[in-house]
């Protein structure tokens, strides 16, 4: 039996980890992905980092195992968080809207504000009412009917 395109190394210190994934994560290692991160919180890691800089290929079920993975870390008091993701990991993240999985923030975001405070928008541009244009009429069947 071949062996799966992921490796999964983990190195522990105290109650946190970091778990590096190396290959591909589909949906073929996804399992290994998720059970790697169970084990993590069974055996009491409340901080969990993953380098994915060694991940060549993360597909949306990568994403949903973290996503999963993330929301019983932090039902338990912890928190998981992703270092150098690969490209197109990152561009799933900001489409989904779940930038907290990052250690840090990409260029452009502002982190979510701390408790019930609003979160600070840009000023929206005074709005200026569109002027109607005049188009003249234009015969559409022939003999001038409009």
């Amino acid at each position: 039996m071949p062996l799966p395109p992921l490796n999964v190394y983990r190195h522990d210190r105290k109650k946190r980890a970091l778990i590096t994934l190396a290959g591909e994560i589909d949906l073929e290692t996804v399992p290994l992905v998720r059970a790697s991160l169970e084990r993590c919180l069974r055996d009491g890691i409340r901080t969990i980092d993953v380098d994915l800089t060694p991940v060549t290929f993360c597909d949306c079920s990568g994403l949903n195992a973290f996503l999963h993975a993330s929301r019983r870390i932090t039902a338990a008091g912890g928190t998981l968080r992703l270092h150098r993701p690969p490209p197109t990991l990152v561009l799933m993240v900001d489409v989904a809207g779940c930038e907290f999985l990052l250690l840090g923030l990409p260029f452009g975001h502002l982190p979510p504000p701390p408790g019930n405070t609003p979160a600070t928008t840009a000023p929206v541009p005074p709005h200026r009412p569109v002027q109607p244009v005049r188009v003249p009429p234009v015969p559409v069947l022939s003999g001038g009917a409009v």
